[in-house]
């Protein structure tokens, strides 16, 4: 595949992201056909690997680092801190003493010398985000990261944050049904160079038509606490599923395709980070990048997939109140 560049770091034209692979979406089943897929994944062209330090509890950053022994050249591996969690939910976290441990756990998890893309996962409601930005720029200094990105932040929060040290990426979920970074957070990553990198691009696989139930799902699938994989959201958004499927067919591909196409669409600085442990499904994902759409494909989409269609919210209160800080 070609490449895209965020900011300053160039990069294949998807990514791949590999938090299912150890987590969230079902049992942790099979690492060699994982690490397979990785392997697979950087002979498509792939280079961004995601993944993150809460991850499987480290467990995923272990698993990445045993697929990339011998092959760190061709990979541009990115990784974040920020998240804890407790007995209330999901704590952020962004104090430097924080972050530098942070760093060191991860390289020794990942067996690297450095990090090329090191994201702050959430923004810490309770420390200076030029606290947290000045220890990430020591991290840059010390040579034991290359680039600095955001996740789910707020515009405020990318501006206060480039303004310590430049922001290569912000990380946020962008899809056919979760698209708040279009009005004020996508104008002002691109006002400031900054690269765009959507998770869950395939609306964490339901815009795959694959999932028609919440019985479809593992007993112990994060999706099964999300609003909109609940009982009546559900049914209301499997309309969306349907008139892509419409769509794709008449392209001869599939809805999960069409989806995922309309994100690399959104312009040159987008890299999308699908997930998936199976190479079947990251050989349909990487099938994408090459589907040409027009302005007029592009339309019928988003007709198609209206945004305020969407029924439910992305996430339950304990999570929803540390993203957009």
């Amino acid at each position: 595949m070609g490449t895209r560049k965020l900011g300053q770091l160039e990069v294949g034209a998807q990514g791949l992201g590999c938090m299912g692979m150890s987590q969230a979406y079902g049992v942790r089943d099979n690492d060699d056909e994982s690490i397979a897929t990785i392997h697979r994944a950087l002979e498509l062209g792939v280079t961004l690997l995601d993944t993150a330090n809460v991850y499987g509890n480290g467990v995923n950053e272990e698993l990445v680092g045993r697929a990339i022994s011998g092959r760190r050249a061709e990979v541009v591996l990115a990784t974040k801190f920020g998240i804890t969690f407790t007995q209330d939910g999901q704590r952020a976290r962004g104090d430097a003493a924080y972050v530098k441990q942070c760093c060191e756990d991860s390289l020794r998890r990942l067996g690297v010398d450095h990090i090329d893309l090191y994201y702050q996962h959430r923004v810490a409601p309770d420390v200076p985000i030029e606290e947290t930005w000045g220890a990430l720029a020591e991290l840059v200094a010390e040579g034991k990261v290359r680039y600095l990105g955001i996740s789910e932040a707020g515009a405020a929060t990318i501006r206060a944050a480039h303004a310590v040290h430049p922001v290569t990426a912000l990380q946020s979920e962008w899809s056919l049904w979760t698209r708040g970074i279009e009005d004020e957070v996508a104008p002002t990553c691109r006002e400031l160079g900054i690269g765009i990198v959507p998770f869950s691009p395939l609306g964490r696989g339901f815009l795959t038509g694959s999932i028609t139930s919440a019985e479809d799902l593992p007993a112990d699938d994060m999706r099964r606490n999300l609003p909109r994989f609940a009982e009546g959201n559900l049914d209301r958004n499997l309309a969306i599923v349907e008139a892509l499927r419409a769509l794709a067919g008449e392209k001869g591909v599939t809805a999960g395709q069409l989806a995922l196409a309309w994100v690399q669409h959104k312009g040159v600085d987008v890299v999308p980070i699908p997930g998936t442990k199976r190479r079947k499904y990251l050989e349909e994902n990487v099938a994408a990048v090459d589907l040409a759409l027009s302005e007029e494909d592009i339309a019928r989409i988003e007709a198609a997939a209206p945004a305020d269609a969407v029924a439910g919210e992305r996430y339950p209160e304990q999570f929803a109140r540390n993203v957009g800080r």
